[in-house]
Parts: C-alpha cells; sequence; structure tokens
C-alpha cells in the first residue's frame, strides 16, 4: 500500500512538471497508463506489474511521440 502512494505521486508529479514535446509527453502518459494496467493485471504482485506497465508504456508512449514530432511541421 506505501508503495503504490508513492508510486502514484511520483507518477503524479512528472505531470505537472510539464513536457516539451510529444515524446516527453507520450513518455509521462504511457508510463500511467501502463503502470495502471499493469497493476491490474497482475494479480500475484500489482507493485511489479505496475513498474513492468510503467516502463513499457514509457517506452511505447516515447517511441509514439518521436515519430509524431518527427512527422510535425518543420518550421515550428
Amino acid at each position: 500500500m506505501r508503495f503504490a502512494c508513492i508510486f502514484t505521486i511520483l507518477i503524479g508529479s512528472l505531470g505537472i512538471i510539464g513536457c516539451q514535446n510529444n515524446a516527453q509527453t507520450g513518455a509521462v502518459g504511457g508510463a500511467a497508463a501502463g503502470a495502471g494496467l499493469g497493476a491490474i493485471i497482475d494479480d500475484n504482485n500489482r507493485g511489479r506489474g505496475a513498474l513492468i506497465g510503467a516502463g513499457i508504456g514509457a517506452i511505447g508512449g516515447y517511441i509514439i511521440g518521436n515519430e509524431m514530432d518527427k512527422s510535425g511541421n518543420p518550421y515550428d
């Protein structure tokens, strides 16, 4: 329970900092969504599921956001 509270505070604080581009925004959003889904999916150890899900979600979100940045307006 204590781990879940600390993890939620850390993820929430990342959103407050602000993101400069789509890659960063995607990484934060992917980590948050992955942590939630990972905790739901792993019934035996929700903390482990949240960590694995956050890592996979952050990587996936970063890749998608980075591709969005590459295909954006080159004159921005």
